[in-house]
């Protein structure tokens, strides 16, 4: 058992904390901007609230974050109550946040220089995969201090790899959000043209979902999509913060990447329509406006 900080309790968080302290079997200290939710969470799992971040941090052995973006990140480490403010030299920080590979790099140089260490640790699987514990970790830091980390971090995964150096966990999860923003436009073209052509939606998947087009999101998805019912998993606002970060980090490497480009356009079109709290596959809906 482990004393442990968490920082952030938004529909990740909360969950991911509470496997920590229920599956881990760690003494867990959890900090939430609106203290009301800190509240709820110790009233559910036991355990304690910090009124600051580095109150929460305060003697852990290790500190999640898990927040909104760079800004929030900055804010709950380095800010004058943040947890580098609290953290006990040798305890190790695991961001959980999609955020900036730079910021990543920023955290990485600053914790070492105070000497604590740190993983980029950037999660997959959606509010589901956090409620069920089943998160895929991609991580990005020193090998021995991601294998100090790892036992923790198995209380809220099925996978967790290392990737490289600092900064490579939010590139891995770049390349993720790459990969599901063009999955689920052409699960949205396909449902869109099935639908049009007054095939039975429930019939064509269970075939195609078989061969070379089937995908989690075709799984998942599908018949939520059909009936169109947009209120399951990652948020529109998220993927369009995410995707804004993998075109940021593409526009310095040079990498070219028109579909998400214009799958990114798509979203902004959906929130436009009023989804900005929709999930992804409300691709569908500006298609069916």
């Amino acid at each position: 058992m482990a004393k442990v900080a968490f920082i952030g309790l938004g529909v990740m968080g909360y969950p991911m904390a509470g496997h920590l302290k229920a599956k881990g079997n760690h003494d867990v200290t959890v900090y939430n901007r609106t203290t009301a939710k800190a509240e709820a969470w110790v009233a559910e799992h036991g355990g304690a609230f910090g009124k600051t971040p580095a109150e929460a941090a305060k003697d852990a052995d290790f500190v999640f974050t898990c927040v909104g973006n760079d800004d929030d990140l900055r804010s709950v480490t380095m800010g004058a109550d943040g947890v580098f403010a609290g953290m006990k030299p040798g305890a190790v920080l695991i961001d959980n946040t999609t955020a900036s590979a730079d910021v990543a790099r920023e955290l990485d140089e600053t914790a070492k220089a105070k000497g604590f260490g740190f993983v980029d640790a950037p999660v997959s699987g959606g509010q589901a995969g956090a409620e069920n514990g089943v998160l895929t970790v991609m991580c990005g830091g020193d090998e021995a201090v991601f294998e100090k980390a790892r036992p923790v971090i198995e209380a809220y995964a099925r996978m967790i790899g290392l990737m490289g150096p600092a900064g490579s966990g939010q590139l891995t999860k770049m390349m993720n959000q790459i990969c599901i923003a063009g999955i689920v436009q052409g699960l949205a073209e396909a449902v869109h043209f099935g639908k049009k052509a007054g095939l039975d939606i429930e019939k064509v998947v269970e075939v195609i979902s078989k061969g070379a087009a089937g995908s989690w999101q075709m799984e998942n998805r599908h018949k939520t999509m059909a009936v169109g019912k947009y209120d399951f998993g990652f948020a529109v606002d998220w993927m369009r913060k995410d995707l804004g970060i993998v075109l940021n980090e593409a526009k310095s490497n040079g990498a070219t990447l028109p579909l998400t480009a214009l799958v990114d356009q798509f979203y902004g079109d959906v929130q436009k329509l009023g989804g900005n709290r929709w999930d992804t596959s409300s691709l569908l809906a500006r298609l069916e406006k």
